[in-house]
């Protein structure tokens, strides 16, 4: 073994991930949704006439695990398939009513899970930690946070 730190920073972001990921999906029971189910509704409810595979490339899934989510929630009538203005191959996904409310109460789980999951830390810590995410993020996979605010303090490199 090598004087390494261990835990590393990564084992210790897929164990967050894990446990943050598992109590979502205990939670979002509730409302009959899997996480790649709450993805594709928020996404859709965010930014109307988003395509299935540009919400998998967002939440980092497969196109085909992402059109199986996608599907589910058409079955339900919580979104709605158009065709695309352009593009024959593509669809258009907009929310309905039932969806819209189905996508508020499911945002005020995934709020509570949150704050449950990071009750440990100050508020301080709490915001730090949002904001070294979205950077990281940010950086690694920005298609992940189309439609979202960065944080208002955030530092920005100057590299």
């Amino acid at each position: 073994m090598t004087d390494a730190a261990f835990p590393t920073t990564g084992y210790l972001a897929w164990q967050f991930s894990k446990i943050i990921a598992g109590r979502l999906e205990r939670e979002l029971r509730a409302e009959d949704l899997t996480l790649a189910q709450h993805n594709a509704l928020t996404q859709t409810a965010r930014t109307p006439g988003v395509s299935a595979a540009d919400i998998a490339r967002r939440s980092g899934i497969t196109a085909q695990s992402m059109g199986a989510a996608v599907s589910q929630l058409v079955e339900r009538g919580l979104l709605l398939r158009e065709p695309h203005p352009t593009s024959r191959r593509s669809m258009c996904l907009y929310v309905t009513d039932e969806g819209r409310a189905t996508a508020t109460r499911a945002e005020s789980i995934l709020r509570r899970v949150e704050s449950k999951t990071t009750s440990p830390l100050s508020p301080d810590d709490k915001k730090a930690l949002h904001e070294v995410l979205y950077r990281l993020v940010e950086e690694l996979n920005p298609d992940a946070i189309v439609g979202a605010e960065a944080p208002k303090t955030m530092p920005r490199s100057t590299e």
